[in-house]
């Protein structure tokens, strides 16, 4: 492990100064207080280690934070679902081993008793390498926190997929790691005390000078409480990180020259959900405009590619640097703070953020060494082949057509929860279903079929519930996911490709349903456009009820779509969607579209379809 050496106050000198550190309680994720130290309450007694006292003889100097966000499970860089190496158009690569060199690479520039490493979140969901790992034993090394620890991580805070596959493999993953892993709005029910640590101090020795300290304060997006909720209900609760920044920033200014804050949040406080009471989604150039004290801030969970961003503090007039990392290990942020002595303290007086591409970087042998063993059982876990499609079938015209492979999904969420309302009071009650084009490159070849095949289809790790809607909040629902396309001009010729993602919507957040008929006139402006809505031939009356099957992640308010989050739960059993397609496959042997695809809706103009 190449760490350089950094000192993170203990929870015994904190429990001295601020009153004793409580940990989260035994058995909510199994978290101890090994992972506690930095962090106390109450106010502080002056800067950790004393401006005053100096801090060498020079009157500045310079220190670097690399940060990463939204990793997703990339360690290697390599694409399960196509079983190759990873590529995309912008030539960007992915993954810590990439990662790792580029670490290396400024430490050996910089100096590496200058440099600290963060990471902004999101790192135990999103390849077959975690999804296997959440599977294995508790016991078994987390491949994430192994590329992690050779790489020398300093923190990192939770994101909202840490809580996909419940608290018992975080508090795995948080065992593992030599790194805290903070969450300052994530709150123990039980105890109302922080579940994770919120900050941790890193001293830092510069030029043989006396340490300086860093504090690192992580908050993460409080939508987990939506979008998990059957993880974490009456176990952790999140909340607002605005609040929870006012809070903290000025405990961990009280004792360190420098603070970050790792947000694993966007900008401009928009929100996929509908629920003013969790709190907003994406706050963070909030957070840099209103709280006083923070240095620079690390932003994630958009995905986006944005390495810096000016944010003016409104009450102290200063300016915040604000640094996305893009995803997936794309790039590294670098982050130069400058720091002056100012009457006998250190001020940072400038920070400068760079994007430091990893496609200009070799992948790390060591790093690969240490998680090639879980990379092999992945891939060969992804080739398994579970059964033979009689033709190829592709979702590359999935956003604006109906297709087999969608109806694949359609069928299996079908089959699943109509089965388990048998000898209900809702098992006559007709069974709709939902599900998106989450990708445009996902295929099933004609002849063998394989578990990436259908992991490429269905990419994330959702579960399968259902709840009761009417036949008027089915309209509404279609109502708000046509809004996904552009209007169209009332004549002349329509290029599909260009008509989708309106107002930038994501392919994942429109969804397509199965079990009645219905057309959307995208001529029409948003809210008239289900100009039919049928079914068994006749029109879908307000009051009629239906029984709607639907992932995990809309049904607790993902995207914002009417009646869904409040509607009467009839099904949750936890099954993965993404499991049930691989079983449905495996014990049919065939995938046939002549089983399932059945062609329901289409886009109109003037009651004629679109596109032919």
């Amino acid at each position: 492990m190449r760490r350089r050496t950094t000192v993170t106050v203990a929870a015994a000198v904190l429990a001295m100064t601020f009153g004793a550190v409580t940990p989260a309680a035994a058995g909510q994720g199994g978290h101890d207080d090994g992972h506690g130290g930095g962090w106390g309450h109450g106010p502080g007694n002056g800067h950790g280690n004393g401006h005053g006292n100096g801090h060498g003889k020079g009157k500045s100097l310079e220190l670097t934070m690399l940060a990463t966000t939204d990793l997703h499970g990339r360690v290697q860089d390599w694409d399960y679902f196509r079983d190759a190496p990873y590529t995309e158009r912008s030539g960007d690569a992915t993954g810590l081993a990439r990662v790792s060199s580029v670490v290396d690479s400024v430490r050996a520039e910089k100096g590496a008793d200058s440099v600290f490493v963060v990471d902004n979140g999101d790192f135990l969901q999103g390849t077959p390498l975690t999804y296997l790992a959440a599977q294995q034993s508790p016991e078994a090394e987390h491949p994430m926190a192994a590329a992690y620890d050779v790489i020398g991580y300093d923190a990192q805070v939770v994101g909202n997929h840490e809580f996909n596959y419940g608290l018992d493999t975080l508090a795995g993953y948080v065992d593992d790691v030599d790194h805290p892993v903070l969450g300052a709005n994530v709150i123990d029910v039980a105890t109302g005390e922080p579940y994770l640590p919120p900050y941790t101090l890193q001293e830092m020795k510069v030029r043989g000078a006396k340490p300086v300290t860093v504090g690192i304060i992580g908050l993460t997006t409080p939508g987990s409480a939506i979008w998990d909720r059957n993880n974490v209900e009456g176990q952790v609760e999140f909340r607002d990180m605005v609040e929870t920044a006012q809070q903290w920033v000025p405990v961990v200014a009280e004792q360190a020259d420098v603070v970050v804050v790792l947000a694993h949040a966007g900008v401009g406080g928009t929100s996929s959900y509908d629920d003013p009471a969790v709190g907003t989604e994406n706050p963070s150039d909030v957070i840099a405009r209103t709280v006083p004290g923070i240095d620079a801030m690390v932003v994630g969970h958009t995905h986006r590619d944005a390495p810096s961003q000016i944010v003016v503090n409104e009450v102290t007039g200063e300016e915040v640097l604000l640094t996305q990392p893009y995803r997936w290990g794309g790039t590294v942020s670098q982050v130069d703070f400058e720091l002056t002595k100012t009457r006998g303290q250190w001020d940072v007086t400038n920070a400068t953020a760079t994007a430091l591409r990893t496609k200009d970087y070799p992948e790390d042998p060591e790093v690969l060494a240490v998680t090639d063993e879980a990379h092999q059982a992945t891939v060969d876990y992804v080739n398994q082949v579970v059964a033979t499609s009689t033709e190829e079938l592709t979702t590359l015209t999935s956003r604006y057509e109906d297709t087999p492979i969608l109806d694949f999904i359609q069928q299996v969420q079908t089959e699943t929860v109509d089965a388990a309302l048998e000898g209900t009071d809702r098992a006559d009650l007709p069974v709709l279903s939902i599900a998106a084009p989450f990708s445009r490159e996902a295929v099933f070849p004609q002849g063998e079929v394989t578990i990436r095949d259908i992991a490429g289809l269905y990419v994330f790790d959702n579960t399968l519930e259902a709840v009761e809607l009417t036949g008027a909040q089915v309209r509404d629902y279609l109502e708000e996911s046509a809004s996904y396309f552009t209007q169209v001009p009332a004549t002349g010729d329509v290029d599909p490709e260009t008509i989708t993602n309106a107002d930038g919507t994501p392919d994942y957040n429109y969804d397509v349903l199965s079990g009645v008929d219905y057309d959307l006139d995208v001529s029409r402006q948003v809210g008239e456009r289900v100009t039919r809505l049928e079914i068994d031939g006749e029109p879908v009356a307000d009051d009629a009820r239906f029984v709607v099957a639907v992932n995990n992640y809309r049904r607790s308010g993902g995207g914002g779509f009417p009646h869904i989050s409040t509607a009467p739960v009839v099904y949750n059993e936890q099954l993965e969607i993404r499991q049930l397609l691989i079983e449905w496959a495996q014990e049919r042997g065939v995938i046939d579209p002549a089983d399932f695809y059945v062609e329901n809706w289409q886009l109109v103009r003037d009651g004629e379809p679109l596109l032919g």
